[in-house]
This record gives C-alpha cells, structure tokens and sequence, in this order.
C-alpha cells in the first residue's frame, strides 16, 4: 500500500532514513519505494533526477540543519554557549548515537567521489567553526585547530562505535569526554 504524502520534507525524512539504513549504494529505487511506502511516480515526482537528486538534496538538508544549529552559533555566538551548545545538539540529532551521520557515511564509499565537495565543506565548517570559537576562548589558533579536528573525529569515531556496540551509553560518554577535554582546554 503506498502513503500519500503532501509534502517534499515528508518524502525527504522517509528517504533519508532509508540512505541512512542502507547506504547510497543500497538504496535501490526500489529499496526505497518498499521501505518508504512511496510509489516511484511519487519519488520522481519530488525528485526527477532519481536518486542523485535525493541524495544531494538530503546533503542540502543536513548541512542547512548543521548550519542554523552548530556552525552558525560557534561562530557567532558567545563561545562558551556555543560551545555547550554544540554538545546537546549533536548529541540530539545523532539520537544519543543511535542514528549515523549520513554524511560520514557517505565519505566512506564510493558515493564520496559523488558528492566529495558537498562532504569535505560539511566537515571543514565544523572544523574551523569550532575553531574559531576555541580562538575566542583565548587558545591559541594552533591548539584551537587540533582541538577541533580531534573533537570532530572522535564524535564521528564515538557514533561508529555506538553504532557497532550498540550502546548509546558509549556516545554519551564520548561526548561528555570530549566535552571535557574542550573545558580543560579552554581553563588552562
């Protein structure tokens, strides 16, 4: 039975959720309509360039939530907040590491050569947003940068793990880890 589904954002979170489940690879057009419910005239009529058009138009949309939710308020906001802000909102939208980051896992294949720009920006924002607020902090740029690029990597690396231990406990930790570390950092 197919759904009937008004909206472009509706189709776009059933579609995403599937890419996340499967991988760009795995999801076959017909993966898709199976497991969203959708017909296949409905996804072409959200998306008529098929499954590249929905893959980068879910890149879009996460980078656009990243942007309002984690980049902008690093770089804009007071640092401190900004900062604990981060650690809440990451921890919300990968479901205590329950949910993979999309984009990491769309690094790891092939569909990386697909969409390197659109994947490299997404982690190179992260990586100098928070940066830049470290820097505001009063760390040094040096310090500030490796900082960053280890915090970003051990998130990616704790919502591997969660994922493979299947224990959210472990993301949690991990972010309350690094959430530390980024304190002592910034006290010393």
């Amino acid at each position: 039975m197919t759904r009937t589904v008004f909206e472009k954002s509706d189709v776009t979170s059933l579609v995403t959720e599937v890419f996340r489940e499967l991988g760009y690879e795995g999801a076959s057009m017909s993966k898709i309509t199976a497991r969203t419910g959708l017909s296949k005239g409905s996804l072409y009529h959200f998306f008529p360039g098929g499954k590249d058009q929905m893959a980068a138009e879910i890149l879009a949309h996460i980078d656009q939530w990243f942007i309002s939710n984690i980049f902008e308020p690093l770089e804009k906001h007071e640092p401190r907040a900004a900062i604990d802000n981060m650690w809440q909102e990451v921890d919300t939208y990968f479901q205590s590491g329950q949910r993979i980051c999309l984009i990491g896992a769309f690094a790891l294949d092939e569909t990386r050569d697909r969409f390197a720009t659109v994947i490299r920006q997404y982690f190179v924002r992260w990586i100098e947003a928070l940066s830049a607020a470290l820097v505001r902090t009063g760390i040094s740029q040096e310090a500030a940068d490796q900082v960053s690029e280890e915090t970003i990597a051990g998130i990616q690396g704790g919502l591997i793990l969660s994922r493979a231990l299947n224990d959210e406990s472990f993301f949690e930790r991990t972010l309350a880890n690094l959430a530390q570390r980024i304190s002592k950092t910034i006290a010393d």
